[in-house]
């Protein structure tokens, strides 16, 4: 079934719309616009808690805005697909590469953001977003642990405090999908079960191509398969119980980026009595939201961008240490 150009009008398509909505928002600082895009009880869900409301939106908008004046995102993918006939759900892959003033010299800043995006005849429904905020850190000179220490994990409510669906390629947590490219779905969904859950890190080889690239978080590329499996197991080593439920699926294919990519939206569980890598350990369990966007060429896994805040994970450990600001911040 065609998507009804209520989806996206005035622009042409889903991925146009993406593009234009965000930098009348971000670039162009028309922060009011978000009264015509969001629907007023419009829910987002960040990697310190559940935003409800489109106030708290423009508040928190308002905000991030005014601490990084400077900021330029653009987009590098948008991974869009219908959900009914009047409504989409796109992953928005967004890079950025600021320039900050430290200690008066310019320190140039390159990070990602991924914006997963339920639109219903054009209004905002529901949002999914992770930021490398370990990124900032990193290249500024900031220490990581310091910045989680000025955060407060606020928790999560509405869905994703609910089990993930049993059947996530029949319908994620944006809803019933369509029933596209299931056999590169099948091999994403059978890889994060059987290479990020059960860590059969050898069995890389059965999904991805020698040739792979990882873009994670701290700006870093992770390049061969024996690489990989490093940065899995230095992610999971603090939590060794560690397992990833996928919460949504999107698929598109367009040649303008490469083929056909599947955007997976996950979190994963896990409790901190592994490798100190986050300070005193606490035995607690965490959840971190976070996306992946897989590029498959000839039913193999060539590339993976992989998206989460590394900061706000520390925030919520350190909310079970009974750490952190007694305020609240800026979750958005």
């Amino acid at each position: 079934m065609p998507l009804d150009p209520a989806a996206y009008l005035p622009y042409k398509d889903p991925d146009d719309f993406i593009r234009e909505v965000t930098d009348r928002i971000w670039v162009d600082r028309d922060i009011a616009y978000i009264v015509d895009n969001y629907e007023p009880d419009s829910i987002v869900h960040t990697s310190l808690g559940t935003v409800v409301g489109r106030d708290g939106v423009i508040e928190g908008t308002t905000m991030r805005i005014g601490s990084t004046p400077g900021h330029i995102g653009q987009a590098e993918d948008v991974v869009w697909e219908a959900r009914g006939d009047d409504a989409f759900l796109s992953s928005h892959l967004v890079f950025s590469a600021d320039e900050h003033l430290v200690d008066g010299r310019n320190v140039r800043v390159r990070k990602r953001t991924v914006a997963n995006c339920l639109y219903r005849r054009g209004r905002m429904v529901e949002e999914w977003v992770v930021r490398d905020e370990l990124a900032d850190c990193l290249q500024l000179g900031i220490d990581p642990a310091e910045a989680a220490r000025a955060l407060r994990f606020q928790g999560y409510t509405g869905s994703m405090t609910e089990e993930p669906p049993k059947d996530v390629l029949l319908s994620g947590v944006s809803g019933p999908r369509p029933d596209e490219f299931r056999p590169e779905c099948e091999m994403v969904l059978e890889f994060i079960e059987e290479v990020w859950s059960q860590r059969r890190l050898n069995k890389i080889n059965d999904f991805m191509v020698r040739d792979l690239f990882l873009h994670t978080v701290g700006d870093r590329t992770v390049i061969r398969p024996e690489r990989y499996q490093s940065d899995l197991l230095s992610l999971v080593g603090a939590f060794p119980d560690a397992k990833f439920a996928v919460r949504d699926v999107q698929t598109h294919y367009s040649e303008r980026h490469a083929g056909l990519r599947v955007a997976v939206l996950w979190t994963m569980h896990g409790s901190y009595r592994g490798t100190a890598a986050f300070g005193p350990l606490t035995g607690q369990p965490v959840t971190m939201l976070g996306v992946s966007q897989f590029l498959v060429q000839e039913g193999r896994i060539v590339k993976e961008f992989r998206v989460y805040d590394e900061i706000s994970l520390r925030a919520q450990i350190n909310a079970a240490r009974g750490d952190g600001p007694d305020v609240e911040v800026n979750i958005y």
